[in-house]
């Protein structure tokens, strides 16, 4: 739905005369524009700082807003698509954008916003405004030996926007005639070093400035930015670049500008989802940076469920629909998704802006979200409850999940993990998780152990905690490790035993029954498998028969998770396949399989099916 506020916040036309800027910000809230509610509260800051902003020492100069937008459509052609050789004229969002990165300044007279976020759906035109951005402000803003970065989580990212700056100082200059080549490059007011797809520097002689991308990680002796544009920020894996630039930024005593382009991030994308969050507090006011810009297009929460019928909201996550981008496009990819489950998530998530964990999650991802909550362990003392135990092999992840079944029949289940204090931002790095960050928030159930390797006897000594203050009937394992856990036990004087069977004796202390990990399933003897258990999660799921403790920690592991079937269509998870860790999801299932478990069912007589049969 779209955000209206009160009719007296709503400005009318004849309020802004020639500051288009506001005009579509007045145009959005009165709904002659469809916005989603991040749109919607990007526009309203708007407003609400030409009434308020001078008390913070903010200002706004449309006519500096309108120097900016008039730039692109003066001095830059389309260079692709149906509209090839046009002028660049932007687009209104773009506008919006523009008009509100050089219009707003603070009393010195230096840009406001010295970060600006854009986030929409794909196909929008993000990448060709960023180059043009960055072609204004490197030669054309005035500011003499200008730098202007493009940067990406690799070459390829940094230089789709880069590509674009290239083309269009190579097309022709709007008003130029067809059959003449009329070029910034022809004219020598750019120099392009390096030739097609291995362009790599735009200079600017007449100000002696430049427009340069760099891969992630690249570096430069003492760079002077005035501009860095991060595009594709939903593939970057780590922010350290982001905030290497952001740092040099912050020395220049002048205007600058930080300028990051994404699509919605999945939410296993930790990088864009993080800064997409930080952004969409400041829109909405809820975090107070009076230099940070956000525009965000999205459909909203109610819009999400019954999302590929209704066309109307599609224009909030694509604000260029019907404009450059054709309808037809995306109902042609919304037809697909209707059939295809793994299409369906990425269409929702790269072009309506519904935050999808991944397009392979294991299971249908707003299922697995509806059952994430909180797990009071205290509450649930004296239920019956189950472990499960997931080893690392040195350093990796260990996880250990306990599944208690409440008078009710409903399960919920809890994680806690291990990893090594040694090496963990490096490992938190390699695995896409911040390891470091979760390990120092105590909200999240991360333990990070001295050494270079996980000593059992933490994991043992929280089993053995749990054992005392619960209803433990027995711990779900797998048999990699085992052995280092039950030295472990030993050690600190915690007493286990394997099971082998209801027929054979009985130990002291807590009970250990294998589970098998693969995609076989013994059928004889009830055996927990993996395929079972996969199957008995699934369900519960599906039915919202089991609560999850949420964490990120686990929501990592889901969103990792690969599945791999054999011929018999049995299933199991498969570590070697998986985009990341997904011990957690693996324990998960184990106890769910544990506290769903047949073992101890006595055998019945077939007499009890077919009855007695007399022999003549």
């Amino acid at each position: 739905m779209v955000r209206k506020p009160p009719a007296r916040r709503i400005a009318t036309s004849s309020q802004f005369p020639g500051d288009p800027t506001s005009q579509y910000a007045s145009d959005v809230l009165a709904g002659k524009i469809i916005a989603g509610e991040h749109h919607a509260a990007a526009v309203e800051r708007h407003l609400k700082d030409i009434r308020d902003g001078q008390k913070r020492g903010l200002h706004w100069r449309p006519e500096i807003a309108a120097r900016a937008i008039g730039f692109s459509p003066a001095v830059l052609s389309i260079t692709a698509g149906s509209h090839e050789g046009r002028p660049f004229n932007l687009l209104p969002w773009h506008m919006f954008c523009t008009g509100n990165l050089f219009g707003w300044r603070k009393d010195s007279g230096r840009m406001r916003f010295r970060s600006g976020w854009v986030e929409t759906g794909k196909g929008q035109a993000k990448s060709p405004w960023m180059a043009a951005i960055g072609l204004y402000m490197g030669g054309f803003y005035g500011v003499k030996r200008a730098e202007v970065y493009s940067i990406g989580q690799d070459k390829n990212t940094a230089n789709v926007l880069f590509r674009d700056a290239v083309a269009m100082c190579q097309a022709n200059i709007p008003g130029a005639d067809e059959f003449e080549t009329d070029t910034l490059e022809s004219r020598g007011e750019v120099i392009i070093r390096g030739t097609g797809d291995n362009a790599w520097k735009i200079e600017f002689p007449e100000t002696g400035s430049k427009f340069q991308a760099l891969a992630n990680g690249e570096a430069i002796n003492g760079p002077r930015p005035i501009m860095v544009a991060a595009d594709e920020i939903h593939e970057f894996k780590t922010n350290t670049s982001i905030e290497t630039w952001k740092r040099a930024l912050a020395k220049m005593p002048g205007d600058a500008l930080m300028l990051l382009g994404t699509n919605t991030p999945a939410s296993s994308q930790i990088v864009g989802t993080e800064y997409s969050e930080f952004y969409q507090k400041v829109a909405k006011g809820e975090i107070k940076d009076d230099e940070a810009f956000a525009f965000i297009a999205r459909v909203d929460k109610a819009d999400r469920a019954n999302v590929f019928d209704n066309e109307s909201c599609w224009p909030k996550a694509m604000p260029a629909l019907g404009v450059t981008f054709p309808v037809e496009n995306i109902r042609g990819e919304v037809a697909t998704a209707k059939v295809l489950l793994s299409t369906s998530f990425s269409v929702k998530r790269l072009y309506m802006g519904i935050p999808i964990g991944s397009t392979e999650f294991w299971i249908a991802e707003e299922a697995w979200a509806d059952v994430q909550g909180v797990v009071d362990e205290a509450k649930l003392k004296g239920c019956k409850c189950w472990l499960s135990l997931d080893l690392s092999q040195k350093n990796d992840l260990t996880a250990l999940t306990v599944t208690w079944e409440d008078v009710e029949g409903h399960l919920h289940c809890k994680t806690w993990y291990w990893t090594t204090q040694e090496r963990i931002k490096e490992r938190g790095l390699a695995d896409n998780a911040p390891y470091e960050q979760w390990a120092a928030d105590p909200n999240v159930t991360l333990t990070a152990v001295p050494g270079a390797v996980i000593d059992k006897t933490f994991v043992a000594a929280e089993v053995k905690r749990i054992y005392s203050e619960q209803a433990v009937e027995f711990m779900a394992f797998d048999v990699a490790g085992m052995a280092d856990f039950i030295a472990a036990c030993e050690q600190i004087g915690f007493p286990v035993w394997k099971y082998a069977g209801p027929d054979k004796p009985q130990g002291i202390g807590l009970k250990l029954v294998s589970h098998a990990q693969g995609t076989r399933v013994v059928f004889e003897d009830k055996q927990l498998t993996m395929p079972r258990s996969i199957e008995r999660l699934e369900d519960r799921i599906l039915a919202k028969t089991v609560t999850i403790a949420a964490s990120p920690v686990t929501y990592s592991c889901a969103a990792n998770a690969h599945l791999d079937t054999d011929g018999q269509k049995n299933r199991a998870f498969d570590k070697k396949r998986s985009r990341g860790r997904i011990d957690g999801m693996v324990t998960i299932a184990m106890g769910v399989g544990a506290a769903d478990n047949e073992m101890d069912e006595p055998k019945k007589s077939p007499y009890e099916k077919r009855g007695v049969r007399m022999v003549g």
